[in-house]
């Protein structure tokens, strides 16, 4: 069933698109051919740095924002960490006093059958 669906938005897109295409066909041999652009990076450099908001950025204050939120970040990765460890710890010391637990058990058992009087 699911797969009908599909098959039917599938179908009706591509008649869709075939018919954006025949509309726009004319239009399209219409247009002049032109040379490709060129690509110098030294021109599209200048332009962005000659845009508004690169203007008023300085790299001391783009280096200054990196380093706060750098730091800021490896402040949340140490407190993540540090309890991490707490808990680890917390683990350790109760199963390290889950093994002392048959203490009383083992010397009930031996009394039981020892030689001591009542």
């Amino acid at each position: 069933m699911i797969e009908i669906i599909f098959s039917v938005i599938l179908f009706l897109s591509l008649i869709g698109m075939a018919f954006i295409l025949w509309r726009k066909i004319p239009q399209i041999v219409l247009l002049p051919e032109t040379a490709p652009a060129t690509f110098h990076l030294k021109d599209v450099i200048s332009r962005i740095k000659s845009t508004s908001p690169f203007q008023k950025v300085s790299f001391e204050m783009l280096l200054q924002k990196m380093l706060s939120k750098t730091r800021v970040l490896i402040l949340k990765t140490d407190n993540k960490t540090s309890n991490w460890l707490q808990r680890l710890r917390e683990k350790s010391q109760k199963d390290r006093f889950g093994e002392n637990d048959t203490y009383w058990k083992d010397i009930k058992r031996s009394t039981k059958g020892g030689n001591l009087p009542r």
